[in-house]
Parts: structure tokens; C-alpha cells; sequence
């Protein structure tokens, strides 16, 4: 088990502010993430996600601001901190030639406390690997190989960003369990991601950031239902026709919103039962024809999409 020393959040920032000159990266970014949560930071490429985590890494000097981690300053108590945190950096570089166990006995060796090299590798299921080298790990390998970094100091909080971009859906699954089990023995994660999927798994609150600001907070259950509705239909009329207003299609039967898409229309709804009959029925009277009709589950992307306007896959 992980123990947790000091009582109070694992973290905790206000007022967080970052600039690069003429950008402003974090604009007055408040957070809070408790002890024994998985806590995720979603947003776009560009919302100020990576800046963030490395302030509350302490890589980075923010700008202004506090940040207090594990009830503990960076100004004061940086070796002690580096001790007790795992971190897992959005892009990992490793000597090609060094082996998967002399990587993990390295990074062992900077922590006074810790798992031993052989229980770290069964958690991320790399036994098989350890003599390989570095430079001959498949991507989803070199992730977990990064993770497994992150672990062996045996930390109260874990700093994950973007963990499984470039994965495929098995080795993400895999790496999803291998935090699970983390978090089950009552350690903390910080999490960024622009998966929603990914969130919706793992996470038992997450932060919507854009523009270097939360803009909502909450599980990702309340955050979906805070759209009103359950589901999103999404269509499209042939090109060269009129395109519906949406004060049309607000108007139809058991429709909560609509707006527009890219390259069509998205209607939210609680009855879907009601809006496709409708909707089919008001384009046929218009003389629209479809090119695309699709009907899924609300999730956080559409959360996203009604605070912004944009998608969270948009950079």
C-alpha cells in the first residue's frame, strides 16, 4: 500500500499563471486534486495542459500564482518532493542501447525507497523484455517502460501527460489496468489527456481547460448530464442545398439544442425516439436530402463542443 503522510489534498494551485512572451499560456488557473483520486486535465492541444502539469511537477517557475503538493512548496522542499512523486513526461527519451532492466535499476537507484526492479516489470508486463534493448521496444512498450519509471520509487502521486497518445487500443487497455491497480493500492494520479474515452475510464473528476482556464469541473457524469440531454444525433444534407436554420431544428420534437458541425449539424436530445422521426420529416418537407445520419451517447467531447464551440481533438 501507498501511504499517504500528510493529510489535506494532493494538490493544490490557485491563481496559476504562465506567459511565453505575447502568450499566456495558464491564465489564472485554480485546482484542486484529492488523495487517492485519479484526477484528469482535458482539453485540446494548445488549452495550456502541459505547461500546467509541468508547474506542478516543479519543472517549470510559474509566472504567478501558488502551488502547494502533497502539503508541501516547491521553494522549500524540492528534494523531498522529487522522493515521494512519480512522472511520466508527455515524450520519453531512453539511450537506444541500454537494456529495460538497467533503465528500471537506474531509476531505482534515485529514490530511498521503492519497489524492486522485478515487481515493477510484472506490473507492466514486461518481464519478457528485460534484457531488451531500449531502441528495439515497440511504442506501446517504451510507454509502459516510462510508466514503470514513474512507479519504481513507489510514489504517492503519479504525474501522467498524454500517457497512451500513439497507442494502439490494446496496449492502452493495458496501461489503463496497470493504473487502476495504482490507484486501487491509494496512490493519486494526475492525469492530461484529449481521449475521452480514456477520462471517462479512469478518472473520478476531471477539469475542462481551454485558453489556460478551467472552464468546467466535476466526474465526467456530471459534466454529461449538465448537457440535458443523453444522446447527440449528427447529420448532414447534400451539398448544394440551403442548409436547415437551427431555429428550425430547435423547434422539432424532443430536441434540447442543435449547432453546427463542420460539415453538418448536431442536435442533443433525451429521446431520440422522437427527434429522428421528426427531423426526417422536416428535411423531406424542406426538400433536404440526408448524406449522413448518426445517433451516440453523450460524452464529454460534446461537453466541450457546447462551452466552446470546438472540438477537443482540435488543436
Amino acid at each position: 500500500m501507498i501511504a499517504s503522510v500528510v493529510p489535506g489534498p494532493a494538490l493544490r494551485c490557485a491563481g496559476l499563471v504562465k506567459r511565453y512572451g505575447a502568450v499566456l499560456a495558464v491564465d489564472g488557473l485554480d485546482l484542486e486534486v484529492r488523495r487517492g483520486e485519479c484526477f484528469g486535465l482535458l482539453g485540446p492541444n494548445g488549452a495550456g495542459k502541459t505547461t500546467t502539469i509541468e508547474i506542478l511537477e516543479g519543472l517549470l517557475a510559474p509566472d504567478a500564482g501558488d502551488v502547494e503538493v502533497l502539503g508541501r512548496s516547491w521553494a522549500r522542499d524540492s528534494r523531498h518532493l522529487r522522493e515521494r512523486l512519480g512522472i511520466q513526461l508527455q515524450e520519453t527519451f531512453f539511450s537506444d542501447k541500454l537494456s529495460v532492466e538497467e533503465i528500471l535499476r537506474l531509476f531505482r537507484s534515485f529514490y530511498p525507497r521503492g519497489r524492486d526492479v522485478d515487481t515493477v516489470l510484472a506490473m507492466v508486463e514486461l518481464e519478457s523484455k528485460r534484457r531488451a534493448w531500449f531502441g528495439k521496444l515497440s511504442g506501446g512498450q517504451k510507454q509502459r517502460l516510462a510508466v514503470a519509471c514513474a512507479l519504481v520509487g513507489e510514489p504517492e502521486l503519479l504525474f501522467l501527460d498524454e500517457p497512451t497518445t500513439g497507442l494502439d487500443p490494446q496496449s492502452r487497455r493495458q496501461l489503463w489496468a496497470l493504473l487502476e491497480r495504482y490507484r486501487a493500492d491509494g496512490g493519486t494520479i494526475l492525469l492530461t489527456t484529449h481521449y475521452m474515452e480514456e477520462a471517462e475510464v479512469l478518472c473520478d473528476r476531471v477539469a475542462i481547460v481551454d485558453r489556460g482556464r478551467v472552464i468546467a469541473l466535476g466526474t465526467p457524469r456530471e459534466l454529461i448530464a449538465s448537457l440535458g440531454a443523453d444522446h447527440v444525433v449528427e447529420f448532414a444534407v447534400e451539398d448544394g442545398a440551403t442548409p436547415p436554420s437551427l431555429d428550425s431544428l430547435r423547434v422539432l420534437a424532443g430536441v434540447r439544442d442543435a449547432r453546427r458541425e463542420h460539415e453538418g449539424f448536431a442536435i442533443t436530445t433525451s429521446e431520440v425516439h422522437r427527434v429522428v422521426p421528426a427531423l426526417l420529416d422536416a428535411l423531406d418537407t424542406a426538400g433536404h436530402r440526408l448524406s449522413m445520419l448518426t445517433t451516440h451517447s453523450a460524452t464529454l467531447e460534446d461537453v466541450f463542443v457546447a462551452l466552446t464551440g470546438r472540438h477537443l481533438r482540435d488543436a
